[in-house]
């Protein structure tokens, strides 16, 4: 089994422990829409549809088909099922679902308040590694001060070069931290951000607040 058909499982687990109208780290969104907006992801003919009404309205109206627990339940159970053979992401494989499986199981985990860190498997640490040094730099592309990575292993890496008149900021934590900070999630993220004054509230206003 793959990483991402495990992690899979995990949202589908981390889902159906919430319910449908708690909160999430997305902005905005309750359980039920993140719910919603991974069935509308995977399954391009019911998006299709869905979408001739935007985006927003496309995840808004299948949520509320699942603001009672029935339809909840029905939703989760739908993303929980492969995507069928047809469908691109049956085939897109780890490099596009490990990192965004895993995002969202924290985003329904730690939207309620819950900080308690998984113990992740060695693989899949690493195939989060590899994600995150290609976002990353993407990401921050923007910033002035200089970004690197330190993992808790002490592994580490420059992924953004600092401009004229900025230092550099480092970002330490265990590698599904770093994956949350990096991608807007780092008030929910246990990690430690060490730099010049200046240069960390630039990196806090980017990565702060989803």
């Amino acid at each position: 089994m793959t990483w991402h058909e495990t992690e899979r499982g995990w949202l589908a687990e981390a889902l159906r422990a919430a319910d449908p109208h708690d909160p999430t780290l997305c902005e905005g969104w309750q359980a039920r829409h993140l719910a919603a907006h991974l069935v509308l992801r995977e399954q391009p003919a019911t998006a299709i549809g869905a979408l001739r009404g935007g985006v927003a309205g496309a995840v808004e109206r299948l949520a509320a088909s699942a603001a009672d627990p029935a339809g909840y339940a029905a939703l989760v159970d739908r993303f929980a099922a492969r995507p069928a053979r047809w469908s691109p992401l049956a085939w897109a494989g780890d490099a596009v679902n490990a990192s965004e499986y895993f995002i969202h199981t924290e985003d329904v985990r730690r939207g309620t308040g819950t900080r308690t860190l998984r113990e992740l498997p060695d693989g899949l640490v690493e195939v989060l590694w590899s994600q995150l040094l290609r976002m990353a730099p993407l990401r921050l592309r923007r910033l002035g001060p200089g970004v690197v990575l330190v993992r808790d292993d002490d592994v580490r890496s420059a992924v953004h070069a600092p401009r004229a008149g900025h230092g550099s900021v480092v970002l330490r934590g265990a590698v599904g931290e770093l994956v949350l900070a990096v991608s807007g999630r780092l008030q929910a993220a246990d990690v430690r951000v060490d730099g010049g004054e200046e240069d960390v509230a630039a990196v806090r206003d980017l990565l702060s607040g989803g």
